[in-house]
């Protein structure tokens, strides 16, 4: 049954949930909601919560809630929250039967929800995702297609559907969902943090019990020098290794952890201890042995076997077990190996470009 907006008479199909934070610049966030709110799909409303911004994007996002009355709702937020809290406040004002999220330098294409929306009615889905592309320009012409999920995850998920899509559930925010995957049990996602995606993505998946795929590159996923992907710090290194306790205390709870255990225990070894390693040691320019020592610690308290992981042997090359088997025994040795790992690509790199 569709669930009707409050104070109106037409039915509010699909919810659009983005946090916008400081996106003014370059026409970033004109693009991404002019993309929103030229969608095919009937029915749709873009809940935009501006997360306390200091440039002009609560402005911009006023002007767009002025033009579009009809399709756009502004929440702003006294507070900055970070992405998760912005999607918390935008998910108490959803009426949507089925919610998606965009990030506010993202876009997409403008029959993309219709299609999707189509899908999840006509299959029944609890959620649909899309594909993506990596851009570099305000563009509507995809490029090479980024799979986000294969297609081989699609239909009911019996035990082996849903191993596999525990491994690769890609991203939050090329899929919708029933509305009943929010609000049927508590949810929330972490605030004040980064990825916290990471945190309900396996949280997520265990609450889909049929899962339908777009193959199509929908999504656009937005490269720039602004994005936050491309900064490394300690303080995100730190809260990815929540995001993963987060995640490890929601498998506990719904019990797949007992269930989907060589599942997990990869996937948190990954993000909370290899991704966070390697990211770390490439992009800090002042290197703490001690945090890389508490790191490798927490690690081997948590799984202590992960090194004899499936999926880890699998999908970790040879040379970074050799380094993480270092630093598990010695971490100013493995410092060592690995700075001077750096310096030679450097200077080979500086021969090779002569």
């Amino acid at each position: 049954m569709f669930m009707v907006r409050k104070g109106c008479c037409k039915v509010v199909v699909l919810s659009v949930i983005v946090p916008v934070y400081n996106m003014a610049k370059d026409g970033n966030l004109e693009y991404c909601m002019n993309s929103l709110v030229n969608q095919t799909l009937e029915g749709m409303e873009i809940i935009a919560v501006d997360d306390a911004s200091t440039d002009n994007s609560l402005e911009i996002l006023r002007n767009f809630e002025k033009k579009y009355p009809e399709r756009v709702k502004v929440i702003a937020s006294p507070e900055n929250k970070r992405q998760g809290g912005a999607r918390n406040l935008g998910l108490k004002e959803a009426n949507g039967q089925y919610i998606g999220f965009m990030d506010a330098d993202d876009w997409a294409a403008l029959d993309l929800f219709e299609k999707m929306v189509k899908l999840a009615e006509s299959t029944g889905a609890d959620a649909v995702g899309t594909d993506m592309c990596r851009v570099y320009e305000h563009t509507m012409v995809p490029t090479e297609r980024e799979v986000c999920n294969e297609m081989s995850q699609t239909g009911i998920l019996d035990y082996n559907k849903r191993k596999d899509y525990l491994l690769t559930p890609g991203p939050v925010v090329t899929k919708i969902y029933k509305r009943e995957i929010f609000f049927d049990k508590d949810f929330s996602f972490p605030e004040h943090m980064s990825y916290e995606d990471n945190a309900v993505v396996l949280e997520l998946a265990m609450r889909i019990n049929h899962y339908e795929h777009l193959p199509e590159a929908g999504y656009f996923y937005y490269q720039h020098n602004d994005s936050t992907t491309h900064f490394i710090s300690l303080k995100k290194c730190q809260d990815r290794m929540e995001a993963m306790r987060i995640m490890l205390r929601y498998a506990r709870e719904n019990g797949s952890l007992e269930e989907y255990r060589e599942v997990i225990e990869y996937k948190f070894s990954i993000l909370f201890y290899v991704t966070t390693l390697f990211s770390y040691m490439q992009g800090s320019n002042k290197i703490d042995a001690r945090y890389i020592k508490k790191l490798g610690k927490e690690m081997l308290e948590t799984f202590p076997d992960f090194r004899n992981n499936t999926y880890y042997n699998e999908k970790i090359n040879d040379y970074e077990q050799k380094l993480i088997n270092l630093q598990l025994k010695s971490t100013f040795a493995f410092i060592i190996v690995y700075k001077l790992k750096q310096i030679s690509k450097k200077i080979k790199s500086k021969k090779y470009n002569k």
